[in-house]
């Protein structure tokens, strides 16, 4: 079970569907005129979150919380600063505890000094390790992190101007996470901002933003505005005008937004089965805390025969149902985000025969969902069997 709800499925394995065009220099003179680098943001990487983990950690528990650190960890690779030449970059990230305490090691390949520097601060923040219990056997995790030129976020530079702008403002958007203020629990709106560069301007002479038609719709525009309106605008030619589209996602959310067009809905859903995987690892690695306590009291007691120990048998079995039960509903809300997943791939696939493959590696998911649901279910009934019971 624990290779499949570690590690989040990589639906675009497929190849059939991607979140940007090539990032490659241009060729062609529509390519260079082309505006580029309007890519979608995660808000989530702007939510501050508390980094309790369960202790003490074991591999299932650093496996998740390294997997949950995934949009942030990203994003660094959104900068071509954190990026080499080459158009993959792997980054790994391999953790160790001992009784002295934890690190968190960063290397990869096409991964430069700047990215693994950005890497190394996200995951020391996200995910802080304690030291195990004096005598406990070290444990050790690696998880590892794909980011690639054509299928995941990207900015490059030196294409044209209106692309350097716009490279500008996806950079910047980590920046502003004052605008996205309330948005802690859901999608920020699409915008499009109407952008006006002229030469000689050291900004951009204008910027409008059309018609949200919420009062925070307009209120994220405004915001955005005044943060596109600051940065630094270079144009050669007299004057250019082009639009930017904001399309954001938001991997702590699972309800969908109305307005989110399919393929839109499937990215913000590939998000969040990353979170979901990630929390089922979690549930797993403390369930499996609170089996080892349990049969520790279990092993005591059939020692000893001590009935003073009866107590304490309950409430650590009681704890271990619990726990399995926690493990039973992060599964059921992983295969429940992948049933969704499901049926947008095969709304897609009724306008585009190339989402089949989708929809066929998805179904493979669920199906391996469900048996680990399956298991789950079983292990929960089998712990609550071995409670000790009440005699009246």
């Amino acid at each position: 079970m624990m290779r499949r709800i570690a590690i989040a499925s990589v639906l675009l394995a497929a190849g059939c569907v991607s979140q940007q065009g090539a990032q490659k220099g241009p060729t062609t003179t529509e390519e260079r005129m082309r505006i580029t680098n309007q890519l979608p943001f995660d808000v989530s990487v702007c939510q501050a979150r508390s980094p309790t983990l369960p202790q003490p950690a074991n591999q299932n528990i650093l496996l998740g919380a390294i997997s949950s650190a995934r949009p942030e960890v990203m994003e660094c690779l959104v900068d071509p600063k954190s990026r080499g030449t080459a158009e993959t970059t792997q980054v790994v990230v391999k953790t160790s505890v001992t009784d002295q305490g934890g690190t968190h090691s960063i290397s990869g390949e096409n991964l430069t000094a700047e990215g693994q520097a950005c890497i190394q601060k996200i995951v020391d923040a996200r995910v802080p390790l304690a030291a195990l219990p004096a005598g406990a056997q070290p444990v050790q995790s690696e998880s590892t992190f794909i980011h690639e030129l054509n299928n995941s976020p990207s900015v490059k530079f030196g294409i044209n101007p209106g692309s350097d702008f716009s490279g500008a403002v996806r950079l910047g958007q980590p920046t502003w996470c004052d605008c996205y203020t309330g948005f802690d629990s859901k999608i920020p709106p699409l915008l499009k901002a109407n952008v006006d560069l002229k030469k000689g301007a050291a900004t951009a002479a204008d910027i409008t933003f059309d018609p949200v038609g919420t009062p925070e719709g307009d209120q994220l525009a405004a915001c955005l505005k005044g943060k596109m309106m600051a940065l630094p605008a270079k144009l050669e030619v007299d004057q250019l005008k082009f639009s930017y589209r904001f399309v954001h996602f938001n991997s702590q959310v699972t309800e969908l937004s109305a307005d989110l067009p399919p393929e839109q809905r499937f990215f913000q859903l590939e998000l969040v089965r990353n979170q979901r995987s990630a929390d089922a690892a979690i549930a797993l690695g403390t369930r499996a805390n609170a089996a080892e306590v349990y049969d520790a009291i279990v092993a005591k007691y059939q020692k000893t025969k001590d009935w003073k120990l009866i107590d304490e048998l309950k409430a650590k079995c009681a704890t271990l149902v619990e726990a399995t039960q926690s493990m039973v509903s992060a599964i059921d809300a992983q295969l429940k985000v992948d049933q969704s997943t499901l049926a947008i791939a095969q709304e897609l696939k009724a306008k585009d025969e190339s989402w089949a493959e989708v929809e066929t590696k998805t179904q493979v998911i669920i199906n391996a969902t469900q048996q680990d649901l399956d298991n789950a279910q079983k292990r929960l009934a089998d712990d609550k069997s071995i409670c000790p019971k009440e005699r009246k």
